[in-house]
């Protein structure tokens, strides 16, 4: 496990596990520990008289234990993981114990059975039906969408603040109902506009005229050629097949991972993985999605290197992208940057002349360094050009001590003029900002 302490506390989901990982990475908290190629286990000394038995899967970094936190990864997970970079000849046994190796061959016969799943022959006749009458409920739902937003323009958009949360909310339920889960999203995000801040007006314009596009594209999708036609449909909902993949080609690459973002949205967690490829110049963005209580296939650690094989989805713009397979690799030098915000713009100005309702997108961007402008944080580069930071960045204090005010190469993502910063170069060696 080419894994280092920094790389390991970068999965804890929260400080306080991070904290608590880090004190169980002591030999004397271990009742047992073993470890060979496919898993490390151990028994951890808890409260009651029974040790909480840990395990990690090490071919996808998954994790068990039989504590009752509900957190994922818990801190006995985490502090077994930096127990054995620390102390790995503290790892004696090699021999799975049942309870182990049962875990591992569930683990097994899960993935089997999903393989099998999709192998299974459908009923194309029946699945047609579905998709036509989810179709035509979307259809429906998108002209009631469209005469909402015509009368929202015919009214005067200055009426909108004092109609409330609830102008957005009753639409965006009525597109859940039509099925069109994207369109709901869109209109939700309009409502979640702050409309006692300058400039609000912009803003509802920008996103009502995004709205607009997709949902008219999908009422002319008939006229639209692929891959446009299948970006409309995934902005509406539709979900991206992995059936649509088998044609498309393998990228292979040294990738660094840049960063890791986790959404929660009631019991479905989403975690979202940004990707760079040191020799293509690609940006990608891997999806997992997990239920709650269950642990993910995917483990990427924001900061790691990994040789891999990705295939990118169908679309105009490729970005959202699978992993077909991988494995750790070392540390590279970062050679390619976007120099300055004017390269970034002129970038989203090429994106947007293709896909003009895009969504956030990574950028690694050079010698750019926080400011304080107008009591709000901004990245400023070397033409003095700023960007204000992402509303709510909780993480600039680790960013401010990261770069100690200089201009380094930061990894960012963002849409148009608001950015999130993600990690830094310090001595050519990438920092995950946390």
């Amino acid at each position: 496990m080419n894994l280092t302490e920094e790389q390991i506390l970068n999965l804890a989901p929260d400080e306080s596990s991070r904290k608590a990982g880090k004190a169980l990475a002591g030999t004397a908290n271990w009742v047992s520990v073993g470890a060979n190629e496919r898993a490390l286990w151990g028994e951890c000394k808890g409260s009651g008289s029974k040790p909480y038995q840990t395990q990690v899967d090490l071919s996808t970094v998954s994790f068990k234990c039989s504590c009752p936190s509900r957190k994922f990864p818990c801190k006995h997970g985490l502090g077994l993981m930096l127990l054995y970079v620390k102390e790995p000849s503290f790892f004696t046994e090699n021999a799975m114990p049942d309870w182990v190796a049962e875990w591992i061959d569930k683990r097994t016969e899960r993935l089997e059975k999903q393989a099998e799943k999709k192998e299974k022959v459908v009923d194309e006749a029946a699945q047609a039906k579905r998709q036509s009458a989810r179709e035509q409920k979307i259809s429906d739902g998108i002209e009631e969408l469209l005469l909402w937003m015509k009368d929202i323009i015919r009214h005067g958009m200055l009426t909108v603040p004092e109609k409330g949360h609830l102008l957005f909310a009753n639409m965006s339920r009525r597109m859940i109902d039509a099925q069109a889960p994207g369109l709901a999203r869109m209109v939700a995000m309009a409502g979640n506009i702050n409309f006692f801040e300058d400039g609000w007006q912009q803003q509802l314009l920008d996103q009502l005229a995004r709205i607009y596009l997709v949902a008219s594209g999908f009422k002319n999708q008939d006229k639209i050629e692929s891959p446009l036609k299948q970006d409309i449909r995934t902005f509406i909902g539709f979900p991206q097949s992995q059936d649509s993949l088998a044609e498309e080609p393998v990228v292979k690459d040294h990738w660094l991972v840049l960063a890791k973002e986790v959404i929660e949205e009631d019991t479905v967690t989403t975690e979202r993985f940004w990707l760079y490829g040191m020799q293509t110049g690609k940006y990608a963005l891997v999806l997992q999605f997990l239920i709650r209580g269950q642990g993910g296939q995917l483990t990427l650690m924001p900061g790691t290197y990994i040789d891999g094989e990705l295939i990118f989805y169908p679309s105009i713009l490729p970005q959202r992208a699978t992993v077909k397979n991988y494995s750790v690799a070392g540390n590279a030098a970062m050679s390619k940057f976007f120099t300055n915000w004017s390269d970034v713009l002129t970038a989203q100005a090429k994106a947007y002349s293709l896909l003009p309702f895009k969504n956030p997108a990574a950028y690694v961007v050079e010698n750019i360094r926080p400011v304080l402008l107008n009591e709000t944080w901004h990245l400023q580069d070397e033409e003095q050009r700023v960007m204000p930071i992402k509303k709510g960045f909780d993480k600039l204090w680790s960013l401010l001590a990261l770069s100690g005010g200089n201009a380094v190469a930061m990894s960012v993502v963002g849409l148009e003029k608001e950015f999130e910063p993600m990690g830094v170069w310090i001595d050519g060696i990438y920092k995950v900002l946390s």
